[in-house]
């Protein structure tokens, strides 16, 4: 059995709601247990979870969070370099599985977060096992 942490950077409760909902049930339907952590936002999901990387405690983590576009550049920002901070950790051999919606607006979020629709946190910790099942086979 795997523990496996899930990192999830609150900031649309309702919106993270499900995709914990959606991350979990994906996990415990595979038999594993896990741990939730909340960072303030999508820039600090890499950074924590190489703090829980040196730990050893984890098997694989899940970033979970919501990005919507707003007036400003900012957007671009946060969704690239968090995206760029996971893909790094991942190429290092961290089984991630990478959650964060990045959508135009709060509807596409909702039918992308939603486990009755596009369940994207049940999509990333079924990513995050399959990557930890093939770093044990190989």
């Amino acid at each position: 059995m795997a523990h496996i942490l899930i990192v999830e950077a609150r900031f649309y409760d309702h919106l993270n709601d499900m995709l914990l909902a959606g991350a979990r049930a994906a996990i415990e339907a595979a038999g594993h247990s896990h741990e939730t952590i909340t960072v303030p936002g999508a820039l600090e999901l890499p950074g924590a979870i190489v703090m829980a990387e040196d730990t050893q405690r984890f098997d694989a983590y899940v970033a979970l969070g919501v990005v919507i576009r707003g007036e400003t550049y900012h957007f671009e920002i946060v969704s690239n370099e968090s995206a760029r901070g996971i893909m790094a950790l991942t190429m290092d051999g961290i089984p991630i599985g990478n959650g964060v919606l990045t959508t135009e607006d709060e509807a596409q979020a909702i039918r992308r977060a939603d486990p009755a629709q596009l369940d994207k946190g049940g999509g990333a910790a079924e990513a995050a096992l399959a990557m930890l099942a093939l770093k044990q086979r190989l």
